[in-house]
């Protein structure tokens, strides 16, 4: 049997992982956690949809949330026999790679996506997402998978921050770009195919991230907003910019990787 996503009971949760502590939890901590993580909303679409996978799952996502996109430059697509890298900004931190999943999943097949692996959680895409970011004996193993989906004919789906975009001297742009996009286009003779999601969450998302931020706060509050953010984009409409394809041979030695990622992070805020 297919794994599939299953309902989330934040007590419940609490309970089977640390008996002791959920008892002295008070109920108006649960409660505010649950209004925090849109339980009800969240266990509403996996009544929906909580049995659909991979690409039937995202149109699902778009479905309920009631989500539409424009495209720009459409014509840059590259053929679809080729094999390639979709980097984009993360714009949004999570309609955005449902956008990106469903628009790119009907022109080019299969797709991978590697994430962090707390997503992997996501079971119902499980078919898709690659986890990134494994320790101890899993590494390895996640490692290889990931070689293998670029050694492959896949089309692959990234977000080089591997954060979601933050607000910075009062302009909304994504953190830096890690390098290993552009090692893995040149390994493999990927061109990169570069995408702008142009789109941005809430001011409040934005200020308790700077405010985080500023008093050297460590764990990333804002991320907990993620679900709220998500739901309060429902009926909205994005626009996806896609620029033209760099071969890989672009990436000599005349730059080093960090600094061709910027470059290609520059060209993506071009579009």
């Amino acid at each position: 049997m297919e794994e599939t996503v299953k309902p989330i009971y934040i007590e419940e949760l609490f309970k089977s992982k640390n008996p002791k502590l959920a008892r002295w939890i008070p109920k108006f901590i649960y409660s505010f956690l649950k209004r925090l993580i849109c339980q009800d909303q969240i266990n509403d679409f996996i009544s929906k949809y909580g049995d659909r996978k991979g690409l039937d799952f995202a149109d699902g996502v778009m479905e309920y949330l009631d989500l539409s996109f424009k495209i720009e430059g459409e014509e840059n697509l590259p053929d679809p026999n080729g094999r390639y890298i979709f980097a984009a900004n993360h714009a949004l931190g999570g309609p955005d790679g449902i956008i990106l999943i469903h628009y790119l999943g009907r022109k080019y097949s299969p797709l991978k996506f590697p994430v962090n692996d707390l997503l992997m959680n996501l079971k119902n895409l499980n078919n898709i997402f690659l986890p990134v970011n494994k320790h101890g004996g899993l590494a390895k193993e996640a490692a290889a998978d990931l070689e293998a989906a670029f050694a492959s004919d896949a089309q692959v789906i990234t977000f080089p921050a591997g954060m979601v975009s933050r607000k910075t001297k009062g302009v909304i742009i994504d953190p830096e770009w890690q390098k290993s996009f552009i090692v893995k286009a040149v390994k493999y003779h990927r061109d990169i195919v570069p995408i702008r999601v142009k789109g941005q969450n809430s001011k409040f998302f934005y200020n308790l991230a700077n405010f985080r931020t500023k008093i050297g706060l460590k764990v990333n509050l804002e991320m907990m907003c993620l679900p709220k953010e998500t739901f309060n984009k429902k009926g909205s409409t994005f626009t996806l910019s896609i620029g033209k394809p760099i071969p890989w041979q672009t990436f000599d030695k005349s730059k080093t990787s960090k600094e061709w990622a910027e470059q290609v992070k520059k060209i993506v805020y071009s579009l």
